[in-house]
Formats: C-alpha cells, sequence, structure tokens
C-alpha cells in the first residue's frame, strides 16, 4: 500500500527526516566519549548538571541543528531511543543509536587522567 500525502506538511516529510538523519550519523557509531566530546564541541559548551535531560537535550539540538522542520514537531522518546517526528497525518521514529542512547541514560565515562599528570598529584601530597 502506498502512502499518500493528505496534508501539504506531509511532503516536507522526508527531507526533514533525512537531514536529522544525517546529524545523527555523526553520532551514532562513536564510543561514548567521542559522542560527549562531538556532542560538547558543535554546541561549544560543556554540560552544567550533566543529567540525563541536559544530555537528552543536548542530542535533541544537535540533531535538529540547521534543519527547517516545516511544521514538523521533534522530541525524544521518554525512554532515549528514537527522535519522534509529528504534525503531519503521519509520524516517524528515528533510531539514535547504541551509543548516544549509552550517552543519554549514563554519560561519558570520565576521562582517563595521564599518567604524567598522576605523578604530580602524588608527589603534591
Amino acid at each position: 500500500m502506498t502512502l499518500r500525502p493528505k496534508v501539504p506538511v506531509d511532503m516536507v516529510l522526508a527531507p526533514v527526516a533525512a537531514e536529522i538523519d544525517l546529524n545523527l550519523q555523526r553520532l551514532r557509531d562513536k564510543p561514548l566519549a567521542d559522542v560527549a566530546y562531538e556532542l560538547g564541541l558543535e554546541l561549544n559548551r560543556p554540560l552544567f548538571q550533566n543529567t540525563r535531560e541536559e544530555r537528552a537535550a543536548q542530542v535533541l539540538q544537535v540533531a535538529l541543528r540547521d534543519v527547517e522542520l516545516h511544521g514538523w514537531t521533534a522530541a525524544l522518546t521518554d525512554d532515549g531511543c528514537r527522535l519522534h517526528l509529528s504534525g503531519g497525518s503521519v509520524s516517524l521514529d528515528l533510531g539514535l543509536g547504541s551509543s548516544v542512547m549509552s550517552y543519554i541514560d549514563a554519560g561519558a565515562p570520565p576521562a582517563p587522567v595521564p599518567a604524567s599528570a598522576r605523578g604530580h598529584a602524588a608527589a603534591a601530597s
């Protein structure tokens, strides 16, 4: 069965979804620490409270960066697994990928302390 547009906004769902998907592709297959780094770099700001809500908001902001939504609404699902597009006669969910889901749920692991820095800390005590 072919799905036909029922309202004008349906005509732009594919380009909107494709642009969002391109933004998410940069994050999907990266290690957890790289996801955090890419988000911080893209948004040019660190996390302030490092809560699940703040991390989810970061992911949504990067996913929608430079995307004209043309009347569609985007939100992350409560389980943090998908980006939900609604606003036309249909809705669409885009998968975030396991690295992004893990980042939203747990955040990035702490960066390892270089051996040179550990030696200085021991000498200072």
